[in-house]
């Protein structure tokens, strides 16, 4: 399977953009009924050969939403209120959420590690989403995450061969 590089992402994710679009309209009008289960293979068959280390591309390009939930767990990790949390890294984006203040992550390491990766936030920890259930709800999301993580590129590509609509 084609293991693009971050630098070929970008331009792979942009020729197939009009293609992969279509396939996911399809996709909402009349999804297979194991569409689930294929996804969940789909996604533990390419996270057996990708290492997110190598990458953390996701990281260095975009930010997850907190939740409240998230904001408290961080905040008490360290040791810190939960205003004082949100004044020190995050802002309130355009539609209303809490998000970073800027990126590559402030928690991300120079190694691609994580300083927070045990109490990190559910988008992190869901990310790139393609396990999830009732896939064929996400699929404009998926659409924004195919330039950003080689992963869910493959997946996709995986996708289109063994699910044709």
């Amino acid at each position: 399977m084609l293991k693009p590089n971050l630098n070929e992402l970008g331009k792979l994710a942009k020729d197939k953009h009009i293609e992969n679009k279509k396939y996911f309209d399809k996709l909402k009008k009349k999804a297979p009924k194991n569409l689930d289960y294929a996804m969940q293979e789909f996604h533990d068959a390419e996270f057996k050969r990708t290492d997110c280390l190598t990458c953390a591309n996701c990281c260095k390009t975009t930010g997850p939403l907190f939740t409240s939930a998230d904001i408290e767990r961080i905040a008490k990790h360290l040791r810190q209120k939960p205003q004082q949390f949100i004044e020190q890294y995050l802002r309130i984006d355009e539609d209303n959420d809490y998000v970073l203040q800027s990126v590559p992550c402030t928690f991300l390491d120079h190694d691609n590690t994580c300083f927070i990766y045990d109490v990190r936030p559910k988008a992190c920890r869901e990310f790139p989403h393609t396990d999830r259930k009732k896939f064929q709800q996400i699929t404009n999301l998926t659409l924004k995450n195919i330039p950003i993580c080689p992963a869910v590129y493959n997946i996709i590509e995986e996708m289109k061969k063994k699910l044709p609509l």
